[in-house]
C-alpha cells in the first residue's frame, strides 16, 4: 500500500461554511458518501484497542516519530450485513499507511475471541488474511483489550485533478471509554474533546501538497498539528494525564 502525506487543522465550527466555498473549485464530494442534506457525510466509528499501560498514547505524547494503532473501523448505523475493518495504522515520520482486512460485524467476536475466519470465501480469504492475521498477532501478542469508542460525522471531498487528494472534515467528535465489541454502533456516554471545533484534513499521495490547498492554509493560518482523536478522546473524560 502507498504511503500518504496527511495535515491537520483545528478549525471553529463557525468557519464550516467558509471552508466548503474555499474547497469547492478543487474538489467533488466522495461518491461514497450520502449527500441528502446538501453536502457529502458519513459516520465513522472506530474501536482503540492498547495495551495495559496505554502505550499507544504514551508514545504519541511523548512525540515518537514511528508509531502505530489498531482500530475496529465502522461506518454508519448497524444494518444485518454491516462489515467492518480490522485496521493497523502505520506513522512512519509524516507519512501514513495502513493494513486492513474486511469482515462481518456479526463475526466480530469470533474473529477477536477465537481467529475464526470460516466465513470467508476463498477470494475474501486471499485479500484478507494476511493484513487479518497481522492484526490478530498483534493483539494477542501485547494482550491489547479495547480501551477507546471514537465517533464523528466525516464530510468527505476528493481532487478533482487529482482524485488522490482528499479534504475531510471531521465534525462532532465525541468518545466513550472501554467499550465491548458489540458496542461499536451504540450511542452510549459520549465526551467531546474538540467542543465547537471540526478537524481539517489534507490528504494526498504525491509531495508538496497541491499549491491550491496550501494557499488556503496560508491564508487563514491554519497550524498543523498533531491531533489524534484517539489520544484526545481518553484524555477529555477528566483523566490523570498518563
Amino acid at each position: 500500500m502507498p504511503l500518504r502525506y496527511e495535515r491537520k487543522y483545528l478549525v471553529p465550527i463557525d468557519a464550516l461554511d467558509t471552508f466548503r466555498d474555499e474547497i469547492s473549485p478543487f474538489v467533488r464530494p466522495d461518491t461514497f458518501a450520502d449527500c441528502s442534506k446538501g453536502y457529502p457525510e458519513y459516520t465513522v466509528r472506530s474501536i482503540y484497542l492498547d495495551r495495559y499501560k496505554k502505550e499507544a498514547i504514551r508514545d504519541k505524547l511523548d512525540g515518537l516519530r514511528d508509531r502505530k494503532k489498531l482500530r475496529i473501523r465502522g461506518y454508519n448505523f448497524r444494518e444485518e450485513d454491516s462489515k467492518v475493518f480490522l485496521e493497523i495504522k502505520n506513522k512512519i515520520a509524516d507519512r501514513i499507511f495502513k493494513n486492513r482486512a474486511l469482515i462481518p460485524f456479526n463475526h466480530l467476536e469470533d474473529v477477536m475471541n477465537f481467529g475464526d475466519f470460516s466465513f470467508w470465501d476463498e477470494k475474501s480469504h486471499r485479500k484478507y488474511h494476511e493484513d487479518a492475521v497481522k492484526f490478530l498477532y498483534n493483539v494477542k501478542r501485547f494482550n491489547m483489550f479495547p480501551v477507546n469508542l471514537i465517533v464523528y460525522d466525516r464530510e468527505p471531498y476528493q481532487g478533482k485533478i487529482d482524485p488522490g487528494v482528499r479534504i475531510t472534515f471531521d465534525k462532532n467528535i465525541r468518545s466513550t471509554l472501554n467499550p465491548a465489541f458489540s458496542e461499536l454502533y451504540d450511542d452510549i456516554g459520549y465526551e467531546y474533546p474538540w467542543k465547537n471545533h471540526f478537524i481539517l484534513e489534507i490528504k494526498y499521495f504525491n509531495a508538496p501538497m497541491p499549491s491550491w490547498a496550501k494557499s488556503i492554509v496560508h491564508r487563514y493560518e491554519l497550524k498543523a498539528e498533531a491531533l489524534s482523536k484517539y489520544v484526545e478522546g481518553y484524555i477529555c473524560h477528566d483523566l490523570v494525564r498518563i
